[in-house]
């Protein structure tokens, strides 16, 4: 496909462009990428509170505090939302640059999503923190994050070639995102566990979310100590609907972009 093609051959114009986006996301407020973290960060301890505090919830199936098995799931929840609105809005953000011939438009929404991954990375390590904190010390399994990390910004990619490609000629659509994503985080699910909810027959419907995937992935990396290549027919199942996702974002994002310009 051209667009991946194009990717690859401007990947340090990529990655200078994600580095400048996240550093000019903020660059009119005061306290500047500061609050980049601030949101997610309160997020966070108010759920500690709440769960903790103040419900006392109980350990989850596995036996693991509720708590942590919430936050392990609302990292790469937090991630994968944030990516996707950026990507949906990069052609909106970067209009000025859609209008010019020269500059090859295919990048653009990989640049939005992959200037989330710096606050993502700052709470991985905010993660850790706390788990060693709450007497869960890292193991070997910590490194295959990573490949949940490249997991979500392949997903986040290719379905912000769709929503990228939408959001010129419905400028509405990024709060009918916005709204997809609310209740994504209960679909998916990230605060609840499914477990112990779905009869066993019916769990398969979730499995195939290819964001479960990503969720589960960072869980069991933090928690039930398993690796991705145990769970064979999960990866072959996310790969399978993120690459076709990926096709019909491609397609649709190059039949559509010629009229780009003139509705931006």
């Amino acid at each position: 496909m051209n667009i991946i093609k194009n990717i690859v051959n401007n990947r340090r114009l990529v990655l200078s462009l994600s580095v400048n986006d996240f550093k000019t996301k903020y660059s009119g407020s005061q306290f500047g990428i500061i609050w980049a973290f601030v949101q997610p960060v309160v997020t966070i301890f108010i759920y500690i509170f709440v769960f903790q505090v103040i419900s006392k919830a109980n350990p989850i199936a596995s036996g693991f505090p509720f708590v942590l098995w919430l936050i392990a799931g609302m990292i790469p929840w937090f991630f994968f939302s944030e990516s996707v609105v950026n990507g949906t809005t990069a052609l909106i953000e970067y209009s000025y640059l859609v209008k010019k011939v020269v500059f090859n438009i295919q990048i653009l929404p990989v640049v939005r999503v992959l200037s989330a991954i710096f606050v993502h990375a700052f709470f991985v390590l905010f993660t850790i923190v706390i788990f060693i904190v709450s007497g869960y010390m890292p193991t070997v399994y910590y490194l295959q994050i990573i490949y949940y990390m490249f997991c979500c910004i392949a997903l986040t990619s290719a379905l912000s070639y769709i929503t990228a490609a939408i959001m010129p000629f419905f400028r509405d659509f990024l709060q009918l995102v916005n709204i997809f994503l609310m209740l994504g985080m209960w679909a998916c699910p990230v605060m609840w566990d499914y477990q112990t909810l779905i009869p066993l027959k019916y769990q398969w419907i979730i499995r195939i979310n290819p964001v479960f995937y990503i969720i589960q992935g960072y869980r069991d990396s933090f928690l039930d100590g398993v690796w991705f290549w145990q769970k064979p027919a999960d990866l072959v199942c996310f790969w399978l609907v993120t690459i076709l996702i990926l096709i019909v974002g491609c397609r649709m994002f190059s039949k559509l972009s010629v009229h780009f310009a003139d509705v931006l």
